[in-house]
């Protein structure tokens, strides 16, 4: 991937006091952040905190309710169709399900990026697609059938499909999710000489404290419908603030209650189940 130049945009993703929904329903309110070239930025919260909401406004799926998405110094909620798949061919995506498929081997799974969005040769194809295998240690597993990998090696072969146009932002939905110590470790340390090695800037949507804090550059953490604290590992191992104390330890007792917070829809849904019993 070509060095950054003077015009490059300073940040490849950036969030300026942006509120996240669905319908009338305010996910996250005032969130800003910065995510620059090189750089791992771990987003860390607990279950329904609003992580992959962020992901799917940075992937242009939904508009910000207030503020601004800026993908490569673009607002994504003011860009037309064809600006917004422009600018998400330069963005890599890693499913949290890892979205393989089932009826294709390794070797194209990873090839089809390629296929579908360039037009080099098929030796060109071969070369790029196994340098990426081989990043991920799977290279002698091209030519096996999805159905015959494991779940951690699944994992592997979407990370390699992620990259395999040498994206200039990569986003990881939950990448460290269901794998084995031996994977988990592997996949972190994938994800941080990936960036280093493209220059790209890497997103981690992420719960994994252990992991995110060994690779990351930055950390946000959100809970409570808002940024809860924001700053390099150490600042936030530091910190304070009873709640990041509490996600950092996975303390039990804490700011953090077990309950979903009732929303006006619950409370409509709820009278509305109460009228059809009486």
């Amino acid at each position: 991937m070509p060095a950054q130049t003077s015009s490059t945009p300073e940040f490849a993703l950036r969030l300026e006091g942006v509120a996240l929904g669905y319908g009338d329903f305010t996910v996250l309110r005032d969130i800003s952040m910065d995510v620059r070239a090189g750089q791992v930025v771990a987003v860390m919260g607990g279950s329904g905190s609003g992580k992959t909401t962020l992901l799917r406004a940075a992937t242009g799926q939904i508009t910000a309710q207030q503020g601004r998405v800026l993908a490569f110094g673009q607002d994504i909620g003011a860009a037309s169709r064809a600006e917004v798949q422009a600018l998400r061919k330069r963005m890599g995506v890693l499913f949290q399900q890892g979205a393989l498929f089932t009826d294709l081997n390794v070797f194209e799974n990873v090839a089809f990026p390629l296929r579908e969005h360039t037009r080099i040769s098929e030796a060109e194809v071969t070369d790029r697609v196994l340098d990426k295998l081989d990043a991920v240690g799977l290279r002698a597993a091209a030519h096996l059938k999805v159905s015959e990998i494991s779940g951690g090696m699944a994992r592997r072969v979407a990370l390699a499909r992620a990259v395999v146009l040498e994206p200039e932002l990569i986003l990881y939905d939950e990448p460290f999710a269901g794998l084995d110590p031996i994977s988990l470790g592997i996949t972190a340390r994938l994800i941080r000489s990936l960036a280093d090695r493209l220059g790209c800037a890497s997103v981690l949507i992420t719960h994994d404290v252990q992991e995110s804090f060994a690779i990351a550059d930055q950390v946000y953490l959100v809970g409570r419908g808002q940024l809860a604290a924001a700053g390099t590992p150490q600042m936030l191992a530091a910190s304070p603030d009873p709640y990041v104390q509490q996600f950092l330890k996975g303390q039990p007792d804490g700011p953090v209650a077990f309950q979903y917070p009732e929303t006006p829809a619950f409370q409509k849904w709820l009278s509305q189940q109460k009228g059809r019993k009486a």
